[in-house]
């Protein structure tokens, strides 16, 4: 069957300042998946190609699929929306499949919304992609039996039903690599260099409220063997010339053992590609660390989210403002780039508690800070405490960005938040300290940071 994966154009204030985009990862898995079956297969990665609307329409037009993939985030799905539509129109009878973590957790409503979705894959979709497309290249168009494919929500004689949770792949190794051959690979690229990313395990054994990943992909962890994963990078740098890789797991470092060996793969090999990957500050520790950086890693992504320790203990993080410290001093003595995650506006916050946090951020100095508005996702558990309390102030999707305020703060119903983000930018950023500590490290994050700055102060600036 002829079948089109698309990521929908839409607008976001870092990607469209810092210029970055990344392989959408999600849909080149699928893609992979599906090729195994000799499916005709087409990536449109709108982010990246800068597509607008009307160019996706013509690509349809162009390529004239069976079946249309469409994946999107919360604050995109009405992007999402608008290319279910445009592709009903060049042809009706096309089945429009959309995925994603938005609407895993909001498949009825999406169906509900857009009339133009025929089936939402909940959760984990490779196995359950190539089983609808397998099922429809045998039916026709025919949906009658779909109920018996695990994983989905569709509709049937004007009800929408949903069929139960498929299992999740347990073995990764099994899941071919994503497939690069039908991506602009040669316009990924960060700082000069070519860039890709790279998900090595997927779950979540951690609980925190704001974050969906375990909800997504489960709370057990699943990893790929250190082998698999230094095949992928060997076929990234020989093939496709990347020389900059980020790892996507949500904490690389949760097994240290196996991100040792990865590391000893990559000193053995002698790759030369640098690297970023996520980490808790509760799951690293100096020799971790001094074996990460040999092997070509540069910054560590840490969310740290509060100085305030009874805030961490609302949102369940698990972690204490001691360990934030530790591990952030353990980088900096190993000469590794930080970058630190806050959040602000968390319900039960204060302002004194926002004034903690961007003191602690201050305190900690971290080569990079990221802040940004507490969002209740479809699927968190703030979700689900924010819609039972009545503290949705929204449920505009578009809006949920990490940068406008969504949800009500109890006892903080008159403060702006929007100005405690623009004030904890300046705050941190404009610290005579941290200019020339950046300076005299030459350190190439501090040019991106600089994009990103204005970004932000752009954005928020509108906000004002």
């Amino acid at each position: 069957m002829k079948v089109m994966l698309i990521l929908p154009p839409s607008k976001f204030v870092l990607k469209d300042k810092l210029g970055i985009t990344s392989i959408p990862l999600g849909l080149a898995y699928l893609a992979s998946f599906i090729e195994r079956d000799n499916h005709k297969i087409r990536i449109v990665d709108s982010a990246t190609l800068r597509y607008k609307i009307q160019d996706v329409k013509e690509e349809i037009e162009r390529f004239n699929p069976e079946i249309i993939g469409v994946t999107a985030t919360t604050s995109s799905i009405y992007d999402a929306y608008e290319v279910a539509k445009i592709a009903k129109e060049v042809n009706p009878g096309v089945k429009v499949v959309m995925g994603g973590p938005h609407v895993s957790f909001t498949a009825e409503e999406t169906l509900k919304e857009c009339p133009f979705v025929d089936i939402v894959v909940r959760g984990e979709g490779e196995e359950t992609f190539r089983e609808l497309v397998g099922y429809f290249e045998s039916s026709r168009g025919d949906i009658s039996s779909l109920k018996e494919i695990r994983g989905i929500a569709f509709r049937n004689n004007g009800k929408i039903i949903q069929t139960e949770p498929r299992p999740f792949i347990k073995n990764l190794d099994n899941i071919p690599f994503p497939a690069y051959h039908l991506l602009p690979m040669e316009k990924y690229s960060l700082e000069g260099k070519r860039f890709a990313a790279i998900m090595t395990s997927r779950g979540c054994p951690f609980s925190c409220i704001f974050c969906s990943s375990s909800q997504l992909f489960g709370k057990i962890w699943r990893a790929r063997s250190p082998e698999n994963v230094i095949e992928e990078i060997k076929l990234l740098k020989d093939k496709y010339g990347v020389r900059e890789i980020e790892f996507l797991d949500d904490t690389f470092t949760l097994n240290k053992k196996r991100a040792k060996r990865i590391c000893d793969l990559l000193i053995k090999e002698d790759l030369g590609v640098s690297w970023s990957c996520s980490s808790r500050v509760d799951t690293i520790d100096e020799s971790l660390i001094e074996k990460l950086k040999k092997a070509g890693c540069h910054t560590i992504y840490l969310g740290i989210e509060s100085g305030s320790q009874e805030i961490l203990n609302i949102i369940s993080k698990g972690i204490t403002l001691t360990q934030a410290e530790r591990a952030i001093n353990l980088i900096k003595k190993v000469n590794l780039n930080t970058f630190g995650s806050f959040i602000i506006g968390i319900p039960g916050e204060t302002v004194k508690t926002i004034k903690k946090t961007i003191d602690f951020a201050k305190k900690l100095s971290p080569s990079f800070a990221q802040f940004t508005i507490c969002t209740p996702y479809p699927g968190t558990k703030l979700f689900e405490i924010a819609k039972e309390k009545g503290w949705l102030l929204t449920k505009d999707w578009s809006k949920y960005t990490i940068l406008d305020q969504v949800m009500k703060i109890p006892g903080m119903i008159t403060i702006n938040l929007n100005r405690w983000l623009l004030k904890a930018y300046l705050s941190f950023y404009l610290r005579p300290k941290f200019i020339i500590e950046q300076l005299k490290r030459k350190n190439f994050l501090f040019f991106v940071t600089k994009k990103v700055f204005r970004g932000v102060l752009e954005y928020v600036g509108v906000k004002e």
